[in-house]
């Protein structure tokens, strides 16, 4: 098995993180995350898949995040540490379970990454140059198109590389610019042309009936965008006051970013002229390069079109620097967890940036970037691999309610039992409304990752001449149900509705029915199967300690006593 690490060890790594964000910062982080390219494209992709009733796929999404957010601020609260998200899984289930979880998790921040660069890159390619028509052909970009925006993931990182009260600084500064914006943008183009016809007419408003408004909650960059909210928890480690800052704002960031949202999607929908709609034969028709750039310019908003074309680089740029920052935290988490090399957990005690899992996280995104080249479809897979993260926390929360109720929780709502499995509903019903076969190709992604884990498992323990079977049992049962849960859902979204790309061997309405009975089924038996393996017992006896110790002094290196989650024994 991975070797567990001693805690004065996992203490000195984390000791080297500075906890000096606080609640405006962080909620700064969860907005800045949730307000990026999606808000420059959503609108229009939503529309084009569920026409004028996006406005209701915007709320779905909202109400799916924030009952899914509230079982993670528990978590966040009660365990603040860098890269949280990729370890609530380990602390409740063991290795298994909590590999899959934390590989859901990092796939789907990793790739926001390059889509950040390509939205940017994409508003650019309308600009009024001959040569950057030449960046994005339609589809996707260019040769030279990749190659710029291979320039702005380096960009990101850099302003990574050097400090965390840099990060801080920069991106508080942005996010005030990305929701000024946003606001600015909506507002006038409801003020230029507010044309009510267009909701009555080209279909009215579900044109492509309501399975298409849940199918855009899922694929259309709905939940790619609200997905920002898991960003404080990541960088909780850094927080100065996390159980009074990480709830505040993670709900905060996701309530702000609903009502930017639905205003700019009412302003999107009133602002397509007539004419075009009828051209193009509805909302699916639509086929700007950049959407509410090319409508500002449609109405004489030049000043506005001029300002969204800067704020295409800013808002993915935004959040793709706040994006590296939070993955950098979870190769942190996970290498911790056990799974990575030792080289990825060490952080700069000069800098307090983990900069050897920065340099990874770069990596990574250069290859998301040579393979997925169009926004829309790095949006698809990162919205279904984010369901598939989101399922461990409500289990997690729960499961661990009922394995350590005397551990200190900042945050504990009355009512989690109730949320924890609504949650799970609905984190199930997004992965179905994803339509296959997109469903089925992201968790045979999820099925790539197993031989890192099974090498860090089996193969180091038996090439040392240790046996880890025995060991190695308790992990695989308490993990099953999420192996299981998986396979069941690719057979159920294969089965299902034609609607969701399925064979219509299930009834519309009865599909979903069944998934929400499915999501419930492995809920109670994700929750009954949790075990107090020796990774949580570790974390415990760190937890309790820290609590022991004095209060640090804001802003100085000693705030991070909390030490860190080491790998399973």
């Amino acid at each position: 098995m991975s070797t567990t690490k001693t805690r004065s060890a996992e203490h000195g790594s984390h000791s080297n993180y500075r906890r000096s964000l606080g609640t405006i910062a962080l909620t700064a982080t969860g907005l800045g995350s949730i307000i990026g390219s999606g808000w420059l494209f959503g609108a229009e992709r939503a529309a084009a898949i569920a026409g004028p009733a996006a406005i209701l796929a915007w709320v779905i999404g909202a109400v799916v995040a924030l009952t899914i957010a509230l079982t993670y601020t528990e978590l966040g609260s009660m365990f603040p540490k860098a890269g949280g998200m990729v370890r609530y899984g380990q602390y409740s289930h063991g290795s298994l379970a909590g590999y899959l979880a934390a590989w859901a998790n990092w796939i789907a921040i990793v790739s926001v990454i390059p889509g950040e660069a390509t939205a940017s890159v994409q508003y650019m390619s309308s600009w009024k140059f001959g040569w950057t028509h030449g960046l994005y052909d339609g589809k996707e970009l260019t040769g030279t198109g990749v190659a710029l925006a291979s320039v702005l993931l380096v960009f990101y990182f850099f302003l990574n590389w050097f400090a965390i009260s840099l990060f801080a600084k920069t991106n508080t500064a942005i996010t005030v610019f990305k929701v000024l914006v946003p606001i600015m943008t909506a507002s006038a183009l409801m003020a230029a042309h507010f044309d009510t016809d267009n909701i009555a007419n080209h279909g009215g408003f579900t044109p492509n009936g309501w399975s298409a408004v849940f199918t855009a909650v899922a694929v259309s960059g709905i939940v790619w965008a609200y997905n920002g909210f898991q960003s404080p928890l990541n960088m909780a480690g850094e927080a100065r006051n996390p159980g009074k800052s990480l709830p505040k704002a993670v709900i905060s960031s996701i309530l702000i970013a609903l009502v930017i949202y639905v205003a700019l999607q009412v302003a999107f929908l009133m602002a397509v002229p007539g004419d075009k709609l009828s051209a193009a034969g509805g909302w699916a028709g639509l086929g700007f390069n950049s959407p509410l750039a090319d409508l500002a310019v449609a109405w004489g908003l030049n000043w506005l079109a001029l300002l969204l074309y800067a704020d295409a680089f800013v808002s993915p740029s935004g959040t793709g620097m706040i994006y590296a920052a939070t993955t950098s935290r979870m190769i942190h988490g996970v290498q911790e967890n056990g799974h990575l090399p030792s080289v990825f957990g060490r952080v700069d005690k000069k800098t307090g940036v983990p900069r050897p899992a920065l340099l990874l996280n770069l990596v990574i995104a250069f290859l998301f970037l040579a393979v997925f080249r169009g926004w829309g479809s790095l949006a698809e897979i990162v919205s279904v691999a984010t369901v598939i993260s989101y399922i461990t926390g409500p289990v997690a929360v729960m499961s661990l309610r009922r394995l350590s109720p005397d551990l200190k929780r900042p945050v504990k709502l009355r009512a989690m039992p109730v949320i924890a499995p609504v949650a799970m509903v609905f984190g199930s019903l997004v992965l179905y409304w994803g339509r296959w076969p997109l469903t089925g190709k992201v968790i045979l992604i999820m099925a790539v990752g197993l031989p890192v884990w099974a090498w860090y498992e089996i193969g180091k323990p038996l090439a040392a001449g240790r046996k880890p079977w025995a060991a190695l049992a308790p992990h695989l049962k308490a993990g099953a149900w999420m192996v299981t849960y998986l396979l069941v859902m690719a057979c159920v979204s294969y089965a299902g509705g034609t609607e969701f790309g399925g064979r219509g061997w299930l009834p519309e309405g009865v599909d979903i029915a069944v998934v929400a009975v499915i999501g419930l089924a492995f809920y109670f038996w994700g929750v009954r199967s949790a075990w107090r393996n020796p990774t949580l017992v570790q974390v415990e006896a760190e937890m309790r300690a820290a609590a022991e110790e004095p209060a640090p002094v804001a802003g100085s290196a000693s705030g991070s006593a909390s030490g860190s989650a080491s790998g399973k024994g």
